[in-house]
């Protein structure tokens, strides 16, 4: 999956503050921290020298109160008066220009927060915080690598410094080092258990890896903190797409609104999302809102161009293409998806015309291949077409429109599965890519995922089946990776994966231990409840063949959400690699940034004007490309 895109999932929050780093002292802390570190470190100099340092600190408070009422400038400005008195010492000046510096990154003053922090660590060299918020200012303006150096540097000189390590994780994200992020993400949590930020981080670290029900886990327990937290909501909806649940992801981009309402992004994202379960008429008021709010978007444009064209009104999506190239000519996204509209028109020439362009802007993008492959399809050079849909897919393995091209020729998309070691009780462990899955004999039609927790291979530890009432499930063992364990031996997990055996779908994937803490499970009839090692508690509704999946996701204080999912369109129940197990008709669309859905025989899809083929067992791409 990508994590780049210009509708790319919310980012974890940089940490600016360090209440966090007092609070592993056993310091006190405050809301925001200003002031209170310094008085605690320098009581006797407060005393000795009263007049003076009492008129520092009060600056410092006004500096803090107006900071959390959203006045920034007065903030700054409070905090230049005390860090002007000449009475304050070097280490209580270090810690109001880190706070001056925090002050000036809330309204984007990246320099001016730089240029304090350097001052502090100058000022203060074993002041972690100000290593950590030179870090988040150094991400800000795209230095990642800088910026791990800062982190570091704080890490050193603050081992339990929860801060610095999810800090340190988003910079190893945004370089795609996904597995440095892990670690440093687990490591906050460990620190921090309710740390949100740390949570939906880590939550995006899984997503980026296709690691779908692990991120959806992890978002549902940032939302168990924060009911209200919009941008974990529009990053589950994320990893129930990829699951195929469509209106779970529907349902979490509407929460999202709720709290969040002028997001443009949301608007774009459930209007992907009804456009990929087939409702165009929900697709264009969400488009049609995201315009309103933000009129100029060539993206918003396209979107609602490419509705309108699944609708079948193809002058007002051309037309909307032409607004969207007016306002960005070098949006490839606009030319592919013209060309395609053009397709359809039987233009040809046109199409073809927009096809080049949008290889020109961006030789290596999926939708420019796609466009490409669906000219030549056109002009019936059938292998010059499997060719560029195939090149599509190896830019983005799970393009929509691409698959929706590839079903439409009686083609199935799959990756080169290859058998690797770790299998047992009859199953088979099978590597995709970064990606694993197990396979038995006696399920024809399961592909189990195999989601790596940590560092490591998989590795089948057991297979159970239940008995009655609840005969026809099972739960499926296995080695889910290392995690390392500052100062401590290194720690096994072990993750769990729920199947109706029956239905042949998967139903969940739960973490069942981590080293010696073990899940508790409790069975009864129609549902098991699974209390994690890691505080998670999940439910699972146990209803045949369209079982559904409850999450009550619940910190270890014992904050607990419930979300039921179901019905009919969703696809609930299934995995995104459950090899057809529970199709949905719909699926992410290729350009948004969370489009990871199995190939779905869409009724929408791109060639759904075109007269239906004879139906034929699919072929693969390999047999097609090298005539096996």
């Amino acid at each position: 999956m990508k994590t780049g895109g210009s509708r790319a999932a919310a980012q974890a929050t940089a940490i600016d503050l360090h209440a966090d780093w007092r609070a592993a002292r056993g310091l006190p802390t405050t809301a925001l921290a200003v002031g209170v570190f310094a008085l605690f470190l320098h009581a006797a100099s407060v005393h000795a020298q009263q007049p003076k340092v009492d008129a520092a600190q009060s600056q410092l408070n006004d500096a803090a109160a107006a900071l959390q009422k959203g006045l920034i400038d007065q903030a700054v400005q409070f905090y230049s008066d005390a860090i002007a008195d000449k009475a304050l010492s070097n280490d209580r000046r270090a810690i109001a220009l880190t706070d001056r510096g925090a002050a000036h990154m809330r309204r984007q003053g990246f320099k001016a927060a730089i240029e304090d922090f350097n001052r502090a660590v100058q000022l203060s060299p074993e002041y972690a915080p100000a290593y950590n918020n030179r870090g988040n200012a150094l991400i800000a303006i795209g230095a990642y690598r800088e910026a791990i150096k800062d982190f570091d540097r704080a890490i050193v000189l603050s081992p339990s410094y929860s801060a610095a390590y999810a800090n340190r994780a988003s910079a190893h994200f945004r370089l795609s080092a996904l597995d440095a992020a892990l670690s440093d993400y687990s490591r906050a949590i460990e620190l921090s258990p309710q740390s949100i930020s740390a949570l939906n981080g880590r939550g995006l670290v899984h997503l980026a890896a296709e690691r779908a029900h692990a991120a959806a886990r992890d978002f549902s327990r940032a939302l168990a903190l924060d009911v209200r937290f919009a941008a974990g909501y529009r990053n589950r909806a994320a990893a129930f797409t990829v699951l195929t649940r469509s209106d779970d992801a529907i349902e979490d981009m509407s929460r999202a609104i709720t709290f969040d309402p002028r997001n443009v992004e949301s608007y774009l994202l459930r209007g992907d999302a009804y456009l990929a379960a087939n409702n165009a008429g929900a697709a264009l008021k969400d488009y049609n809102r995201a315009l309103e709010l933000s009129p100029k978007s060539a993206v918003a444009f396209t979107s609602r161009a490419l509705a309108h064209a699944k609708a079948e009104a193809a002058d007002e999506a051309l037309n909307d293409l032409g607004r969207a190239i007016e306002i960005d000519p070098k949006y490839p996204r606009a030319y592919a998806v013209r060309a395609w509209v053009y397709r359809q028109q039987t233009q040809l020439d046109l199409a073809q015309k927009d096809a080049e362009r949008a290889l020109k802007l961006e030789p290596v993008t999926s939708d420019a291949l796609w466009a490409q492959g669906e000219l030549e399809d056109a002009r019936g050079r059938n292998d010059a077409a499997i060719q560029s849909f195939t090149k599509a897919l190896g830019v983005e393995p799970r393009h929509r429109a691409t698959l929706d091209a590839l079903n439409r020729l009686g083609l199935v998309a799959t990756r080169d599965d290859v058998e690797v070691a770790g299998g047992s009780d009859g199953w088979r462990v099978y590597q995709s890519g970064e990606q694993y899955s197990a396979r038995h004999p006696q399920y024809a039609n399961l592909k189990v995922p195999l989601e790596m927790l940590a560092k490591g291979a998989p590795r089948i530890i057991a297979f159970e089946r239940q008995k009655a009432p609840n005969a026809g499930f099972s739960v499926l063992r296995f080695h889910a990776g290392r995690i390392d364990v500052t100062g401590q031996p290194a720690e096994d997990l072990e993750a769990a994966v729920v199947i109706d055996t029956l239905a042949q779908a998967v139903l969940g994937l739960t973490l069942n231990k981590r080293g010696a803490k073990t899940a508790l499970w409790t069975w009864d009839e129609g549902r098991v409840t699974v209390a994690s090692p890691d505080g998670v508690t999940e439910e699972f509704v146990l209803k045949g063949a369209k079982a559904a999946t409850v999450a009550a996701v619940g910190d270890k204080a014992g904050t607990s959400q419930r979300r039921e999912s179901g019905g009919s369109g969703s696809g609930s129940g299934s995995s995104s690699g459950s090899g057809g197990a529970s199709k949905s008709s719909g699926g992410a669309p290729a350009w948004a940034p969370w489009a990871q859905n199995t190939p779905g025989g869409s009724s929408g899809s791109s060639g759904s004007k075109q007269a239906s083929r004879p139906q034929q067992k699919p072929k693969t791409l390999f047999e097609m490309l090298f005539g096996n």
